[in-house]
């Protein structure tokens, strides 16, 4: 497993600590046993987790800018708890609606000792910081349109909006809600990952 993910970190051009990878691979370890009774994931393999959660997630660490994000919609903490691994002096809100998962992630957050995270249970509708985030991340969370549409309360004056995406389609990115614009269309690329991957990065016309 160790020696797997040395190889994709290679592959991706990227360096970690040990304790970095230590956490990240302790992760998977915990989302695979946890998955068995919570069904948290459809990816049932620890080899695969690495490639379609951990380094899926990681790539999109060298794009974001700021120090405070929310990870929308977080699922059982993707792409949250991987950034924050490797993003430690940034904080991370890990907001979604299901307890189970957010019990999840408190176990995580606990057995990992990640002081930057931080889970909430609720709706996104219904949260907000007074200061606004610096970015707010999205991964397989709901058409891009729909996520401005739900999040446009979330960033700060100068945030940015971060949508994880497999294929991105001109229809999608025209049918953004008004006051919006597409700032950039990130293809990454991620290691022994079939399919294409992208970040849209997204901007509020304030």
């Amino acid at each position: 497993m160790e020696n797997r993910f040395n190889s994709l970190l290679a592959s991706a051009g990227m360096a970690l600590t040990d304790e970095q990878k230590q956490r990240l691979l302790a992760y998977v370890d915990l989302l695979n046993k946890w998955n068995k009774a919570y069904n948290l994931t459809s990816v049932r393999d620890p080899q695969e987790m690495l490639v379609r959660h951990i380094m899926d997630s990681i790539v999109v660490n060298a794009h974001l800018t700021g120090e405070c994000f929310i990870d929308v919609g977080t699922g059982p903490g993707l792409p949250g708890i991987p950034l924050a691994i490797v993003r430690p002096e940034a904080s991370f809100t890990l907001l979604d609606s299901l307890g189970k998962r957010i019990r999840f992630i408190r176990q995580v957050v606990h057995e990992l000792g990640l002081t930057n995270v931080t889970p909430v249970q609720t709706r996104v509708e219904e949260y907000s910081i007074p200061e606004g985030f610096d970015g707010v991340i999205s991964r397989a969370f709901a058409s891009l349109g729909d996520m401005l549409s739900w999040c446009r309360h979330l960033p700060g004056d100068n945030g940015l909006f971060y949508a994880l995406k497999g294929v991105v389609s001109e229809e999608e990115l025209a049918e953004i809600p008004e006051g919006f614009s597409v700032k950039e269309v990130i293809r990454l690329e991620v290691p022994q990952l079939d399919g294409e991957r992208h970040l849209v990065v997204v901007k509020a016309q304030k």
